[in-house]
């Protein structure tokens, strides 16, 4: 499985445009070379480097098959369901790392399941790895400016 972004390379600096210091908007993702068996997908994105660990700057499941791009916005396909962030918001936050060069881990997920349920930002990695067959990350980097 792959992942990729039109906006930076993987373990390159993620534009301004999709942070705190610009529009604080989604990159485009793009996956592909995924199982037959897959019936949805989930994405994550976290920084491991911010001070309180993992901090989630976004979680969504429920997307469907005949999605395999993701446009850059904030918008979110039907069906979709957005699981409550670090920030306590439902919605993709950028990166905004309070010192240094922070890492953003945006990995997508191949289930195995059409449909997740009772899905929260406690338990969203343990339910989505259960139920995944594949998976692909692409790594960001940023820096306050």
């Amino acid at each position: 499985m792959k992942i990729i972004s039109s906006n930076f390379n993987n373990n390159e600096d993620i534009p301004s445009k999709f942070t705190c210091q610009g529009q604080n908007i989604r990159p485009n993702l793009k996956w592909s070379d995924f199982p037959n068996e897959t019936k949805s997908f989930a994405i994550s994105v976290i920084d491991p480097d911010a001070p309180v660990g993992n901090f989630v700057h976004w979680l969504i499941y429920n997307i469907p098959l005949s999605v395999t791009e993701l446009k850059e916005s904030l918008e979110i396909p039907e069906s979709s369901i957005e699981v409550t962030n670090g920030a306590g918001k439902k919605q993709f936050i950028g990166p905004c790392p309070p010192l240094g060069k922070h890492r953003y881990f945006f990995k997508v997920y191949a289930l195995s399941v059409k449909e997740l349920n009772n899905i929260n930002s406690n338990n969203f990695i343990e339910k989505v790895e259960e139920n995944s067959i594949a998976s692909a990350e692409i790594i960001g980097l940023y820096q306050k400016k």
